[in-house]
């Protein structure tokens, strides 16, 4: 073959997804939060929307007109032919799923705004706080920071000792060799120091806090409590692994006392935090506003969307007016003023196709999830994505994404929306029910046994069955362990 440069021709079909597309999946994705701030930078960012206020509202079916109408812009003919590409079709997008088989154009820049962040103290700041009221020297105190610098958000020292004492000399060491100072002469800190260190640190509040371990952690909140003495205190410090374990018979016999009393023991001790630093730790507040509201009026249930706050789009009359003066139409101006205008009916009318959309996948959730409402989670039935997508006539991936992130306020508490989605086992009676009742029946046998002789696996299968409900009893189990429930023989008292 012969190397150099040549030109060809080829002709191929390629689909671009218009930007628009992506911003209408968003939209649909975004939860309720999300699209107040969204719908607040648009209005900042669009001259031609305004906000719908109170009193525009009471007459606002009377005036209700089409706004591309009322608002004519002279344009060329390849304006038109561009601005009829730019129309969205709703009913095929929510059908295709947005999936148009094309890809961002490669020069398209999405706008991005950085959450702001807010100060807040965490569980080292708690720490320093105690340290810097004790009588420390400044020798001390550093190495105080250090220890600190290494517990984790569940307060556990996250660093062996030696690998402490060993990370402060060389800080030290390198301190010294940039100053020019002789490192032989450095007063390098000692093993027993840190020793001593640690046990001035895990006397800091909350009590267990620098522990290496869960032992080491349950043992300092014993002897916080002034139980050194207690047979609590010495099950965990002598024979932690069999009391983890729950062998109460062999704990019984090494300590001379009943298995009653060893379960008394264990009882106090399960009562201790194994997580001291977790209620320090920045976890941040999570606040839930539902974006629909299911309420049950007169026996019937109604769905309502809970978007109150959120701001009502309108076109500004004044720019209205703006467009109409015919003698501005020119150049950049004429640009300007189509693009937002355009802009503007589009973001108007993709609002109101996404509540639309919300509440047929909603008002189809409540038809089918009826007997859940009425009568608890055991009676929730199996529900996929695709099956309200064939019921609402729309695809999959727009079902998903109206449905995640979403809560929903209804009689029996706030849920997420994926809580009404789950897989399902039949029955006897050929009928289906959700993985998610199973869970919940299983949680209420367990819930209602006797603990002296707890329900096995296959003791929870034999009573599902008859029920009506076919399950095996691996899949009791892995339900069993989704729900953190323990098996029988670590549920067994006595």
């Amino acid at each position: 073959m012969k190397p150099g440069l040549s030109q060809g021709t080829q002709l191929k079909q390629e689909l671009k997804i218009n930007p628009r597309l992506y911003q209408a999946m968003d939209l649909l994705y975004m939860p309720l939060l999300d699209l107040q701030q969204h719908l607040k930078q648009e209005l900042l960012n669009n001259p031609f929307l305004d906000m719908v206020e109170p009193e525009d509202e009471e007459d606002e079916e009377g005036n209700e007109t089409d706004a591309e109408s009322e608002v004519e812009v002279e344009s060329t003919p390849e304006e038109q032919e561009k601005a009829n590409k730019d129309e969205i079709d709703w009913e095929e997008i929510l059908l295709d799923g947005f999936d148009a088989g094309g890809r961002r154009e490669e020069h398209e820049e999405r706008e991005y705004y950085e959450p702001i962040t807010v100060d807040t103290r965490d569980l080292g700041d708690h720490l320093r706080d105690q340290v810097s009221l004790l009588d420390l020297s400044p020798r001390q105190m550093l190495l105080a920071d250090e220890f600190i610098g290494n517990i984790n958000e569940d307060g556990y020292l996250a660093c062996p000792l030696a690998d402490i004492i060993t990370g402060i000399n060389e800080m030290l060491e390198q301190a010294a060799e940039e100053s020019g100072r002789d490192s032989d002469d450095l007063p390098l800190y000692k093993p027993s120091e840190g020793e001593e260190m640690l046990g001035v640190v895990q006397g800091l509040d909350p009590a267990g806090v620098g522990a290496r371990d869960l032992r080491e952690c349950l043992m300092l909140q014993l002897r916080e409590a002034g139980l050194e003495q207690s047979v609590p205190f010495r099950l965990v410090r002598d024979c932690f692994d069999e009391l983890i374990n729950h062998r109460w018979s062999e704990i019984s016999k090494r300590f001379g006392i009943s298995p009653s009393d060893v379960q008394r023991a264990a009882d106090e001790i399960q009562k201790l935090d194994p997580k001291p630093g977790i209620k320090y730790s920045d976890a941040g507040d999570n606040y839930i506003i539902p974006d629909l509201i299911v309420d049950k009026i007169d026996g019937k249930y109604f769905v309502f969307l809970n978007d109150a706050n959120l701001p009502r789009l309108k076109l500004s009359k004044a720019y209205q007016e703006i467009a109409r003066d015919k003698k501005k139409f020119d150049g950049e101006n004429k640009e300007f003023i189509s693009n937002k205008l355009n802009s503007a009916n589009w973001m108007i009318q993709a609002i109101e196709q996404r509540r639309q959309t919300m509440l047929k996948v909603m008002n189809y959730i409540v038809e089918r999830q009826r007997e859940f409402f009425e009568k608890g989670v055991q009676f929730l039935k199996p529900l996929t994505l695709r099956e309200v997508a064939e019921v609402i006539s729309m695809h999959e991936s727009t079902v998903s994404r109206v449905t995640n992130e979403k809560f929903v306020q209804t009689p029996r508490g706030v849920l997420p929306l994926k809580f009404f989605f789950s897989s399902g086992l039949s029955t006897t009676a050929g009928e289906d029910v959700s993985a998610r009742g199973i869970k919940a029946q299983i949680q209420k046998l367990v819930s209602e046994e006797n603990p002296k002789h707890p329900l096995t696996d296959q003791a929870i299968v034999n009573i599902l069955k008859e029920t009506g409900v076919q399950i095996a009893r691996r899949t009791v189990a892995k339900y069993r362990d989704q729900l953190g429930v323990l098996s029988a023989r670590m549920r067994k008292r006595v």
